[in-house]
């Protein structure tokens, strides 16, 4: 075997639906199969269970994962590098197809198995199999999968590197080099260092951010933002209502964290939190006080909210999903005047999140800030860092990786420019050494 193959299936044209496969021989590894969320309907409680996969696919919603049949070989095993929707979105629906394991770290794994359970159209019969950071699967005799430690705006996230007979095919997607995490170990600069030393053929890498310039702030920054925001006010008997990432479980935990030193009670709201907070919280990634709540249920969820209005906002911190405006979502519910809480001139509305830059997200955002302005809230917008590598990150471990070739992925044609132009930069060459892929493109690289 002298040449290994790179399928764009899906993520090279726009941010989501990420899905990439690697044909090495007769034998071809999946890296993710994810979702693209706002096509549907952007909210972390998306009901597509019932959906069927062509329906999605034509909706470009979920990789158009139909060029597979053109490849020859078989796939051995599917493998996801962290638990976001974009990257584990699309299994109920396609992972189906493959008679291969699913390959994640724990927690990836335990909101793959929700994901499959909560499915209704399609019987997703493959098995999961948990693999720590540090842990190395054997596919084939040829083949096999390491994951090495790395950060991003969620628990439990990996570089994928793909072990071969000619060299490894190091998975990039998601990361932020992050020094000094809140939780969890800083990245594996030793090993990435060493397997760059050992040899690597391609990178296939995340361009999201390829284009803001210096590197991503610690998510150390973040939580002091998030203490600074609650308790640097003298303001403090004031309505209060934050809303995150329900998967960003180091914010969460930080929020968490000042709520206890402002002395109120944190109640998490929102399917979603239930969702991911309960997951991390089962593994033992999360202590969480004794004090908090956490309701899903929009019953239960209305129920925690009257009482809060009745015993006093100030003795709590609701945590609630919302912060992309999304219909439905409980803090969009609470501008439109839906839910027991009122928010009054002077309550405060924190949103520790960024703006998902597509229209209809944005739009969505506009909405809802205005509605809450009517009302009377004062915004505190942003409080937030990026999960995503800046450029000088992308440089760092583009240098510390050294690979043969390398290919942009998980973003659209202006984000790759970005990244092409820095790998150009690193001595890369455009068509030679570094590659621009489209979705449905297959690049073959010869050893």
């Amino acid at each position: 075997m002298t040449e290994i193959g790179i399928v764009a299936v899906g993520g090279y044209n726009e941010m989501g639906r990420n899905m990439t496969a690697v044909i090495i021989g007769e034998d071809i590894i999946i890296l993710d199969m994810g979702l693209r969320l706002d096509r549907v309907q952007i909210h972390e409680d998306v009901e597509i269970d019932k959906m069927h996969s062509l329906e999605l696919i034509e909706m470009g919603a979920i990789p158009d994962d139909t060029i597979m049949k053109e490849i020859n070989g078989t796939v051995r095993a599917i493998v996801c590098t962290h638990g976001h929707l974009d990257h584990i979105g699309a299994i109920p629906k396609l992972a189906h197809r493959y008679n291969a394991p699913i390959i994640s770290t724990p927690y990836t794994t335990a909101l793959i198995k929700q994901q499959i359970e909560a499915e209704r159209k399609f019987e997703v019969c493959n098995r999961v199999i948990p693999l720590n950071a540090g842990g190395t699967y054997h596919v084939t005799e040829d083949i096999s999968i390491e994951f090495i430690n790395v950060q991003h705006s969620i628990i439990d996230c990996v570089l994928a590197a793909v072990h071969t007979p000619i060299g490894a095919v190091l998975y990039a997607c998601d990361f932020k080099l992050d020094r000094t995490p809140t939780m969890g170990e800083a990245p594996d600069f030793e090993r990435l260092k060493t397997l760059g030393k050992e040899g690597v053929i391609a990178m296939i890498v995340e361009s999201t951010n390829a284009g803001r310039s210096g590197k991503t702030p610690s998510e150390q920054i973040a939580k002091d933002m998030v203490r600074d925001v609650l308790l640097g006010t003298e303001e403090s008997e004031v309505g209060m209502v934050i809303t995150t990432f329900a998967s960003h479980i180091p914010r969460l935990k930080a929020i968490i964290e000042a709520a206890g030193e402002m002395g109120r009670i944190p109640v998490l709201l929102g399917r979603s939190m239930e969702r991911y907070v309960g997951a991390a919280r089962d593994l033992g990634y999360l202590e969480l006080p004794s004090n908090v709540e956490m309701h899903g249920q929009r019953k239960d969820v209305d129920r925690a909210l009257k009482r809060i209005i009745q015993e006093g906002k100030n003795k709590y911190l609701p945590i609630v999903t919302g912060h992309q405006g999304e219909p439905g979502s409980i803090l969009v519910r609470i501008a439109n005047g839906e839910t027991p809480y009122t928010i009054e001139p002077g309550d405060r509305v924190i949103f520790s999140a960024n703006v998902i830059p597509s229209p209809m997200t944005q739009a969505n955002r506009y909405a809802l800030e205005t509605k809450l302005k009517m009302r009377g809230a004062r915004i505190y917008d942003n409080v937030h860092v990026s999960g995503h590598a800046y450029r000088e990150d992308h440089w760092e471990l583009l240098r510390m990786v050294n690979p043969e070739h390398v290919i942009p992925a998980h973003g659209d044609m202006e984000m790759h420019g970005h990244y092409i132009e820095m790998a150009e930069d690193a001595g890369y060459v455009l068509g030679d050494t570094v590659h621009l892929l489209r979705n449905g493109e297959v690049l073959y690289i010869e050893e």
